[in-house]
Protein backbone atom coordinates (compact mmCIF):
# COMPACT_ATOMS: atom_id res chain seq x y z
CA UNK A 1 0.00 0.00 0.00
CA UNK A 2 1.57 3.20 -1.67
CA UNK A 3 0.87 6.24 0.32
CA UNK A 4 -0.63 8.67 -2.94
CA UNK A 5 -1.00 11.81 -1.24
CA UNK A 6 2.37 12.84 0.86
CA UNK A 7 2.25 15.82 3.05
CA UNK A 8 5.34 17.93 4.75
CA UNK A 9 5.61 16.65 8.62
CA UNK A 10 4.77 19.45 11.12
CA UNK A 11 7.28 21.29 12.42
CA UNK A 12 6.37 20.69 16.22
CA UNK A 13 3.37 18.71 18.23
CA UNK A 14 0.56 20.74 18.32
CA UNK A 15 0.31 22.29 22.21
CA UNK A 16 -1.76 20.32 24.58
CA UNK A 17 -1.06 16.97 22.60
CA UNK A 18 0.64 13.59 24.68
CA UNK A 19 2.43 10.69 23.24
CA UNK A 20 0.85 7.78 25.37
CA UNK A 21 3.12 5.21 26.71
CA UNK A 22 3.25 3.32 23.41
CA UNK A 23 6.90 5.89 23.25
CA UNK A 24 8.63 3.03 25.78
CA UNK A 25 6.26 0.44 24.35
CA UNK A 26 3.62 -2.13 25.25
CA UNK A 27 4.63 -5.87 25.96
CA UNK A 28 1.97 -7.84 24.29
CA UNK A 29 1.66 -11.83 24.15
CA UNK A 30 0.15 -13.27 20.72
CA UNK A 31 -2.10 -16.42 20.27
CA UNK A 32 0.66 -18.38 20.39
CA UNK A 33 2.35 -17.24 23.19
CA UNK A 34 5.00 -15.38 21.66
CA UNK A 35 6.14 -12.04 23.13
CA UNK A 36 6.07 -8.94 21.27
CA UNK A 37 6.97 -5.03 22.41
CA UNK A 38 5.44 -2.74 20.64
CA UNK A 39 6.62 1.03 20.27
CA UNK A 40 6.64 4.16 18.08
CA UNK A 41 9.16 3.78 15.47
CA UNK A 42 12.26 6.38 15.99
CA UNK A 43 14.72 8.02 13.96
CA UNK A 44 17.47 5.55 14.94
CA UNK A 45 15.50 2.78 13.49
CA UNK A 46 16.58 2.30 10.16
CA UNK A 47 18.69 -0.63 10.73
CA UNK A 48 16.05 -2.74 11.92
CA UNK A 49 13.30 -1.63 9.51
CA UNK A 50 16.37 -2.22 6.81
CA UNK A 51 16.62 -5.60 8.47
CA UNK A 52 12.99 -6.41 8.35
CA UNK A 53 12.77 -5.81 4.94
CA UNK A 54 15.77 -8.45 4.10
CA UNK A 55 13.28 -10.73 5.44
CA UNK A 56 10.45 -10.15 3.51
CA UNK A 57 9.78 -12.80 0.95
CA UNK A 58 9.53 -11.25 -2.90
CA UNK A 59 5.90 -12.19 -2.89
CA UNK A 60 5.61 -9.90 0.82
CA UNK A 61 7.47 -7.43 -0.68
CA UNK A 62 5.13 -7.63 -3.98
CA UNK A 63 2.19 -7.12 -1.93
CA UNK A 64 3.30 -4.28 0.28
CA UNK A 65 4.61 -2.02 -2.42
CA UNK A 66 2.18 -2.92 -5.55
CA UNK A 67 5.47 -3.80 -7.25
CA UNK A 68 8.89 -5.36 -7.22
CA UNK A 69 11.08 -3.96 -4.54
CA UNK A 70 14.55 -5.84 -4.02
CA UNK A 71 15.64 -2.93 -1.53
CA UNK A 72 14.84 0.17 0.35
CA UNK A 73 16.93 3.04 -0.44
CA UNK A 74 18.79 5.43 2.03
CA UNK A 75 15.79 8.20 1.75
CA UNK A 76 13.11 5.64 1.97
CA UNK A 77 14.41 4.62 5.24
CA UNK A 78 15.11 8.10 6.30
CA UNK A 79 11.24 8.76 5.49
CA UNK A 80 9.62 5.58 6.69
CA UNK A 81 11.89 6.71 10.70
CA UNK A 82 11.73 10.06 10.61
CA UNK A 83 8.46 10.63 11.96
CA UNK A 84 6.28 13.16 13.17
CA UNK A 85 3.83 10.64 15.28
CA UNK A 86 0.75 13.50 14.12
CA UNK A 87 0.32 13.58 10.54
CA UNK A 88 2.76 10.53 10.11
CA UNK A 89 2.79 7.76 12.88
CA UNK A 90 4.53 4.59 12.72
CA UNK A 91 4.33 1.68 15.14
CA UNK A 92 6.48 -0.86 15.08
CA UNK A 93 6.84 -4.42 16.56
CA UNK A 94 10.11 -6.17 18.12
CA UNK A 95 10.78 -10.01 19.27
CA UNK A 96 11.53 -9.43 22.75
CA UNK A 97 13.48 -12.87 22.62
CA UNK A 98 15.76 -11.16 19.78
CA UNK A 99 15.08 -7.93 19.40
CA UNK A 100 14.27 -7.89 15.88
CA UNK A 101 11.93 -5.83 13.93
CA UNK A 102 8.74 -8.35 13.08
CA UNK A 103 6.30 -5.87 12.08
CA UNK A 104 5.07 -2.45 11.77
CA UNK A 105 2.22 -0.32 10.84
CA UNK A 106 1.84 3.28 9.45
CA UNK A 107 -0.65 5.71 8.71
CA UNK A 108 0.07 9.02 6.91
CA UNK A 109 -2.70 11.94 7.00
CA UNK A 110 -4.40 12.91 3.88
CA UNK A 111 -3.59 16.40 3.21
CA UNK A 112 -6.65 17.51 1.36
CA UNK A 113 -8.31 15.78 4.61
CA UNK A 114 -7.18 16.08 7.84
CA UNK A 115 -9.21 13.37 9.61
CA UNK A 116 -8.39 11.04 7.10
CA UNK A 117 -5.12 8.69 6.63
CA UNK A 118 -3.42 6.15 4.66
CA UNK A 119 -2.11 2.74 7.02
CA UNK A 120 -0.09 0.35 5.82
CA UNK A 121 0.29 -3.29 7.93
CA UNK A 122 3.43 -5.23 7.13
CA UNK A 123 4.68 -8.47 8.96
CA UNK A 124 7.89 -10.40 8.30
CA UNK A 125 6.67 -13.64 6.81
CA UNK A 126 7.41 -15.86 9.97
CA UNK A 127 5.43 -13.79 12.07
CA UNK A 128 2.80 -13.80 9.75
CA UNK A 129 -0.86 -15.76 11.12
CA UNK A 130 -0.17 -15.11 15.14
CA UNK A 131 -2.21 -12.06 15.23
CA UNK A 132 0.20 -9.63 15.51
CA UNK A 133 -1.82 -7.79 12.36
CA UNK A 134 -4.65 -7.34 14.21
CA UNK A 135 -2.83 -6.16 17.44
CA UNK A 136 -0.87 -3.19 15.16
CA UNK A 137 -3.57 -2.22 13.80
CA UNK A 138 -5.58 -1.85 17.03
CA UNK A 139 -2.77 0.03 18.44
CA UNK A 140 -2.38 2.41 15.82
CA UNK A 141 -6.08 3.16 15.53
CA UNK A 142 -5.65 4.56 19.16
CA UNK A 143 -3.04 6.84 18.13
CA UNK A 144 -4.78 7.82 14.72
CA UNK A 145 -8.16 9.02 17.83
CA UNK A 146 -5.87 10.85 19.58
CA UNK A 147 -4.62 12.92 17.10
CA UNK A 148 -8.00 13.39 15.25
CA UNK A 149 -8.05 11.05 12.19
CA UNK A 150 -11.45 9.79 11.72
CA UNK A 151 -11.12 7.15 8.71
CA UNK A 152 -8.46 5.33 7.47
CA UNK A 153 -8.06 3.77 3.61
CA UNK A 154 -5.89 1.03 2.85
CA UNK A 155 -4.80 0.81 -0.70
CA UNK A 156 -4.09 -3.02 -1.35
CA UNK A 157 -2.97 -5.82 -3.87
CA UNK A 158 -6.43 -7.46 -4.98
CA UNK A 159 -4.59 -11.20 -4.44
CA UNK A 160 -3.54 -9.88 -0.62
CA UNK A 161 -5.83 -12.40 1.38
CA UNK A 162 -4.18 -11.66 4.32
CA UNK A 163 -4.91 -7.75 4.54
CA UNK A 164 -8.31 -8.19 3.03
CA UNK A 165 -9.21 -10.42 5.98
CA UNK A 166 -7.07 -8.07 9.00
CA UNK A 167 -9.46 -5.09 7.16
CA UNK A 168 -12.65 -6.61 7.08
CA UNK A 169 -12.50 -7.82 10.61
CA UNK A 170 -11.53 -4.25 11.49
CA UNK A 171 -14.97 -3.01 9.78
CA UNK A 172 -13.68 -1.92 6.37
CA UNK A 173 -15.50 -1.59 3.13
CA UNK A 174 -14.35 -1.91 -0.46
CA UNK A 175 -14.89 0.98 -1.68
CA UNK A 176 -12.89 1.04 -5.55
CA UNK A 177 -10.74 -1.22 -7.91
CA UNK A 178 -8.29 0.06 -10.06
CA UNK A 179 -6.17 -1.53 -11.92
CA UNK A 180 -3.81 -4.24 -10.11
CA UNK A 181 -5.62 -2.09 -6.56
CA UNK A 182 -8.02 -2.30 -4.03
CA UNK A 183 -9.59 0.26 -1.78
CA UNK A 184 -11.19 -0.53 1.29
CA UNK A 185 -11.88 2.53 4.38
CA UNK A 186 -12.21 2.23 7.52
CA UNK A 187 -14.46 4.46 9.61
CA UNK A 188 -12.94 4.85 13.49
CA UNK A 189 -15.35 4.80 16.03
CA UNK A 190 -14.97 7.88 18.67
CA UNK A 191 -15.45 5.82 21.19
CA UNK A 192 -13.52 5.41 24.84
CA UNK A 193 -9.69 4.11 25.10
CA UNK A 194 -11.36 0.40 25.88
CA UNK A 195 -10.48 -1.98 22.84
CA UNK A 196 -13.51 -3.57 22.25
CA UNK A 197 -16.22 -1.96 24.50
CA UNK A 198 -19.64 -0.59 23.99
CA UNK A 199 -20.66 2.16 26.11
CA UNK A 200 -23.91 3.94 26.25
CA UNK A 201 -24.28 7.45 24.78
CA UNK A 202 -26.62 8.08 27.71
CA UNK A 203 -25.53 6.49 30.28
CA UNK A 204 -21.69 6.36 29.97
CA UNK A 205 -22.06 2.54 31.05
CA UNK A 206 -20.43 -0.12 29.48
CA UNK A 207 -23.11 -1.91 26.53
CA UNK A 208 -23.51 -5.37 27.14
CA UNK A 209 -22.72 -6.02 23.18
CA UNK A 210 -19.29 -6.48 22.04
CA UNK A 211 -18.61 -5.01 19.28
CA UNK A 212 -16.55 -6.73 15.93
CA UNK A 213 -16.02 -3.65 13.80
CA UNK A 214 -14.80 -0.35 13.26
CA UNK A 215 -17.04 1.32 11.43
CA UNK A 216 -19.79 3.64 12.23
CA UNK A 217 -21.68 2.66 15.48
CA UNK A 218 -25.66 3.12 15.96
CA UNK A 219 -26.92 5.85 17.17
CA UNK A 220 -26.62 4.97 21.29
CA UNK A 221 -23.09 3.02 21.00
CA UNK A 222 -19.91 4.15 21.08
CA UNK A 223 -17.24 1.24 20.08
CA UNK A 224 -13.63 1.00 19.66
CA UNK A 225 -11.58 -1.09 17.42
CA UNK A 226 -11.53 -4.76 19.04
CA UNK A 227 -8.28 -6.73 19.44
CA UNK A 228 -7.80 -10.29 18.66
CA UNK A 229 -9.63 -11.91 22.04
CA UNK A 230 -6.57 -14.77 22.09
CA UNK A 231 -4.02 -12.22 22.96
CA UNK A 232 -3.25 -10.75 25.95
CA UNK A 233 -1.63 -7.24 26.41
CA UNK A 234 0.20 -6.53 29.91
CA UNK A 235 0.57 -3.27 31.31
CA UNK A 236 3.30 -1.43 29.83
CA UNK A 237 6.47 -0.08 31.08
CA UNK A 238 9.74 0.74 30.66
CA UNK A 239 11.47 -2.80 29.04
CA UNK A 240 15.07 -2.74 27.84
CA UNK A 241 14.62 -4.72 24.66
CA UNK A 242 16.68 -3.06 22.41
CA UNK A 243 16.17 -1.57 19.32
Amino acid sequence: MKPRTLIVPAAGRPPGRRLTDIREGRPVVLRDGSAVLIRQVRDTDAPLLADGFARLSAASRQMRFLGVKKELSAAELRYFTDVDHHDHEALGALDRVGGHGVGIARYIRDADDPQAAEIAVTIVDDWQGRGLGTELLAQLSDRARQEGIRRFTALADPGNVAVAALLRNAGARLVGRGRGTVEYEITLARGPEERGVCVSRSTGQAASEATSAVGSPGPERVCALPRDPAIASRPSGRNNTHG
